[in-house]
């Protein structure tokens, strides 16, 4: 296991966030993480209420040199700050501070409650697509946007993925002060469909549109490649139970 050092982050005016290191030459000497999420493996449409919910999966995948790593530190009820550990490849860190904050987020008694999450971590949206297939702009958005960084399903075995989990499920302690939430390398965070708000309303809805997902959409945390975070499925509405237009 690489021991914990921790370095301090880069000097700057006050309120200003450092330079991405694994945008620099800095990066030669560490383990920067990198963020993709997959398309969605399961769609499938649910009537509820008068609406039309599409549902879909949901794969966050750490792919980099190193895992991706926040601490949480409270700064209200229920939100922290965080802070990004990035490891080097000769033992130690460097800690970044970061805008990706952590929200106590319920999600259901059947999903177990409420727990700590990554705000914004990730986001669905469904955008019209023409009959040239040029994608246009978005016409609706999913209202979940909070997911747990961890270890849950061994995606990419390789010799930098540990063969054990070493980031748990969220914590769920609303008193916390402090929480530690990652994902390591060739690790996956996949949510099914049927989660709570794992889903876009296309009510009214009809023709081709993109099902896109994109993780970190506002960049708030640090990794090497900013360029592979986005997934889509074509999907044609009314939905007839499979993806494609």
């Amino acid at each position: 296991m690489l021991a914990l050092t921790a370095a301090l982050a880069p000097p700057g005016s006050a309120g200003a966030l450092p330079e991405n290191p694994c945008d620099t030459g800095e990066a030669r000497v560490l383990l920067c993480p990198n963020l993709r999420i997959a398309p969605p493996s399961e769609i499938y449409a649910e009537a509820v209420g008068g609406h039309v919910l599409l549902r879909a999966t949901s794969d966050v995948q750490s792919r980099g040199k190193g895992p991706m790593e926040l601490h949480g530190r409270r700064d209200g009820p229920r939100s922290m700050k965080t802070t990004q550990w990035i490891y080097r490849k000769r033992g130690g860190h460097i800690t970044l501070p970061t805008e990706a904050k952590l929200r106590f987020t319920y999600v259901g008694t059947y999903f177990g409650g409420s727990y700590w999450k990554v705000h914004q971590l990730a986001n669905f949206e469904l955008r019209r697509v023409g009959p040239d297939g040029e994608v246009g702009d978005v016409v609706r958005t999913s209202p979940k946007l909070n997911y747990c960084l961890r270890d849950l399903a061994h995606t990419r075995p390789g010799r930098r993925s540990p063969e054990s989990w070493v980031y748990p499920g969220c914590n769920q302690n609303p008193s916390q002060d402090r929480v530690r939430l990652g994902t390591s390398v060739g690790w996956s965070d996949i949510y099914p469909a049927r989660y709570h708000q794992q889903w876009i309303n296309v009510t009214g809805l009809r023709g081709c549109f993109a099902y896109r997902m994109i993780v970190d959409p506002q960049e708030n945390l640090f990794e090497s490649n900013e360029d592979d975070n986005t997934s889509q499925r074509l999907v044609r509405l009314p939905y007839p139970g499979h993806p494609g237009c």
